[in-house]
């Protein structure tokens, strides 16, 4: 049995990870891929973008979050820590329930390719 979901599923999960991440975000986010494993969780591949002078707006996720910088700069700015300078090629992580915004100062499109590994039926973000 494959834990892999079908296009057609792909797609409606797709639809409902838009509509469960809920805010008025200016980040873009597109689902590659949804995994149920373990059996309570997902994880879900995904590519997050900003356009130059966006912000995702301040947020955190039920679950870890692990993604790598494929093009462009930006800054994560976190609630106790100091400021965290991303850039091309390289990797990152968010703890659950890690406050953060990440904000495109730059003037290339930011992307990266993120894993999220959260509890089913949770938001995949939660606003403060």
């Amino acid at each position: 049995m494959s834990f892999i979901k079908r296009p057609a599923a792909m797609l409606s999960s797709a639809i409902l990870f838009a509509i469960i991440a809920g805010g008025a975000s200016a980040q873009q986010r597109t689902v590659l891929q949804t995994i149920d494993y373990p059996a309570d969780h997902q994880i879900l591949m995904v590519i997050a973008e900003l356009e130059p002078g966006q912000c995702t707006s301040r947020h955190a996720h039920p679950g870890f979050e692990s993604a790598y910088v494929l093009e462009g700069e930006a800054v994560a700015q976190f609630d106790n820590k100091p400021d965290l300078h991303l850039k091309a090629g390289q990797p990152l992580q968010f703890a659950p329930n890690e406050m953060h915004n990440v904000c495109n100062h730059g003037s290339v499109r930011f992307k990266a390719l993120a894993h999220y590994i959260v509890e089913k039926g949770k938001p995949l973000k939660i606003l403060p």
